[in-house]
């Protein structure tokens, strides 16, 4: 009897990872609607870093003769109560906006899916013990929870981006747990735990790249969630606090004057709509690119 060696060319996991990220931008690049999303978001980001050289003016410099301006060509939104150019100001507050977003949805998305790979790998007791505290966090809705938590901390950057991080929290954990529970069944994980694999290694190489795909589609979501509850909390008063240029601030100095200068408002509520919409349209793409169900579709 002769053995029989079988042997896998590691090489040629190059070409089928390739040919994985081309079929991941032709899903994902599909559609005219998703470019144009991520074309937002892009520009988002651009404003964000360059904001000082691509804005007009100072977004704090008051200048009380020029108040309540109309559009006009040297302010193309017009100006604020305080004479602040509004355009300017618009500009500034996609840097708030931006790092609420990633700071507050990569933390709680670090902790949500720490506590749900914890919960959903070890079971018993553990898992009893971090649900259960998820499920008490879920029992408030999330801007509740956010509003009451900035309200007790009296707002502020950093004090919205810990609040809007813990609400966040509750739905990363779910999900990274449902995943978890799905995947620890699989025969792959049967055979490390043969092999004397310790607990950590199967839970990090193992479970999580493949708990992972949901959970991007999830971050990108929240990103969004995110800025508009920053928006809503700055509205009601404790979010940013003034003179910080904050969209949803922005957008309650100017409710006052809907009927004389409705663009005051509605100016940066449009920027609030059209980032949100951008990010639900990115994670609505990336789901179907993700979807392992969807492979060898194009």
């Amino acid at each position: 009897m002769t053995d029989v060696t079988i042997q896998i060319d590691n090489p040629m996991e190059i070409p089928f990872r390739r040919n994985g990220f081309i079929r991941f931008l032709n899903v994902f690049l599909g559609r005219k609607v998703v470019v144009f999303g991520a074309a937002i978001i892009l520009a988002l980001i651009v404003a964000a870093i360059f904001a000082p050289i691509i804005s007009p003016y100072d977004p704090y410099s008051q200048n009380l003769s020029e108040s309540l301006q109309p559009p006009s060509r040297a302010h193309l939104l017009g100006t604020d109560r305080f004479g602040r150019d509004v355009l300017s100001r618009i500009i500034y507050g996609t840097r708030v906006s931006l790092l609420v977003g990633i700071v507050s949805v990569g933390s709680a998305a670090f902790i949500g899916m720490t506590l749900g790979l914890i919960a959903g790998y070890f079971g018993r007791f553990i898992n009893t013990l971090i649900m259960r505290f998820i499920d008490a966090l879920m029992a408030i809705p999330p801007i509740m929870l956010a509003l009451a938590i900035a309200s007790a901390l009296g707002g502020g950057l950093w004090n919205v981006i810990i609040s809007l991080g813990i609400s966040l929290i509750p739905t990363q954990a779910r999900l990274m747990h449902g995943q978890v529970l799905t995947v620890k069944q699989a025969d792959y994980i049967t055979a490390g735990e043969v092999i004397g694999a310790s607990d950590w290694r199967i839970m990090i190489k193992h479970v999580f790249p493949n708990c992972l795909p949901p959970l991007i589609v999830l971050i990108t979501l929240n990103l969004g969630v995110a800025i508009l509850a920053e928006s809503a909390l700055s509205f009601l008063g404790v979010g940013i606090r003034p003179p910080g240029a904050a969209w949803g601030s922005m957008v309650n100095d100017g409710y006052q004057y809907l009927l004389s200068n409705p663009i005051l408002s509605f100016a940066p509520g449009f920027a609030i709509m059209l980032v949100v919409l951008a990010f639900n349209i990115v994670g609505d793409g990336l789901r179907d690119a993700l979807d392992p169900r969807l492979r060898g579709t194009i």
